[in-house]
């Protein structure tokens, strides 16, 4: 997201999920550790099957053993697993525990690389949505012209209405007021064309919704507008938030590829890579996806961070710094009191609130 938070005064308690994603402890340990020498004031809960946690901690050798915690697990949501099914009979896995310790105040957010369905129906199902809120968002942020840009949803829900798309605009209007110290975040509605005419009836009426809010809302943005930095927060419906960020990563892999096989391609092309090694350098850096790695469910009476399933150590790490972020900014507390205003506003008005911005 592109900020990085402060050690924080008091100390953050975090449930990692070890056992998640690709690579498992092989990767979510090395990462903990990392962050544990980053951040005095973190404690880690390492959720998963004890002995393969254990075994990994001491591959890494020497670790804060009084700020590290294995808290043991005999069940691991697979990639492949139906979300229904994980959380019907997967109670034991590091996932469910790891959202449990978030419900019972152990830990102050959760972090996973596991699959994201079973990820998101656990966390729904133990830690409930705000209320008012009717379905929890992913929010993920992507590289733009200007810095990044934040988007939602980009999977949760696939059939929104315009209620919801609103609720979702609030959610992230509110995170990145918090996370980016940005008082009135810029917020575009995803749509095929910027002209009041265009659009399904749900996308025009949630126009209508945002138009009468007090969020900053700028009009209908177009896929392109995403990368263009000229709108902090783009809003979405599920299926057209995922198909986005699928072919953007798709897009990304193919030029890379595409670049590195021109410029290995003859001598001179080579020569030509090594003179430009420095620009492909910092162009890499800019838009490693890695450094935007972690993915907020948001709408949830707790943090949830879901990071990518093939994330690498830095990735993985990145994800935990993201969960800090939120505990820190404490997000689901300032997205509950905006709500609650919102839904206050709305008892007394028919028409859509017009909440003022704190």
């Amino acid at each position: 997201m592109g900020k990085q938070p402060k050690a924080a005064s008091s100390q953050a308690v975090i449930a990692l999920d070890a056992m998640g994603g690709d690579y498992g402890p092989e990767v979510t340990v090395p990462a903990a550790l990392d962050c544990l020498k980053e951040f005095p004031n973190l404690r880690l809960i390492l959720v998963g099957q004890q002995e393969a946690i254990a075994a990994q901690l001491a591959r890494c050798g020497g670790f804060h053993k009084e700020r590290v915690q294995i808290r043991h697990a005999s069940q691991v949501v697979h990639m492949d697993d139906l979300p229904s099914k994980a959380l019907r009979s997967k109670r034991d896995s590091s996932m469910r525990v790891a959202l449990d310790l978030v419900r019972d105040g152990e830990a102050a957010a959760c972090v996973s690389a596991g699959n994201t369905g079973a990820l998101m129906a656990m966390a729904r199902f133990v830690l409930k949505t705000i209320p008012g809120i009717d379905r929890p968002a992913i929010l993920v942020s992507l590289p733009s012209k200007n810095g990044h840009t934040h988007i939602l949803d980009m999977g949760a829900n696939v059939d929104c209405t315009a209620e919801h798309l609103y609720q979702f605009a609030v959610m992230g209007y509110e995170l990145v007021r918090a996370v980016e110290n940005t008082q009135a975040p810029r917020v575009g509605l995803l749509n095929i064309g910027e002209e009041e005419i265009k659009g399904n009836e749900q996308v025009k009426q949630a126009a209508k919704l945002l138009a009468n809010s007090y969020l900053n809302f700028v009009g209908y943005v177009e896929g392109d507008d995403i990368f263009m930095g000229d709108v902090d927060i783009v809003v979405t419906d599920g299926f057209v938030g995922n198909v986005a960020l699928k072919a953007v990563e798709g897009l990304v892999r193919m030029l890379g590829q595409a670049l590195k096989d021109d410029l290995q391609s003859t001598f001179y092309t080579r020569l030509v890579g090594l003179l430009a090694l420095p620009v492909l350098k910092s162009f890499k850096r800019r838009f490693d996806p890695r450094r935007y790695n972690g993915a907020t469910l948001l709408g949830l009476q707790g943090i949830v961070i879901k990071s990518h399933g093939n994330a690498d150590r830095y990735a993985f790490a990145n994800a935990i710094r993201m969960a800090l972020l939120e505990i820190d900014k404490a997000v689901p507390q300032r997205i509950g009191e905006r709500v609650a205003a919102v839904c206050a506003a709305q008892v007394k008005s028919s028409e859509p609130a017009k909440v003022k911005s704190a």
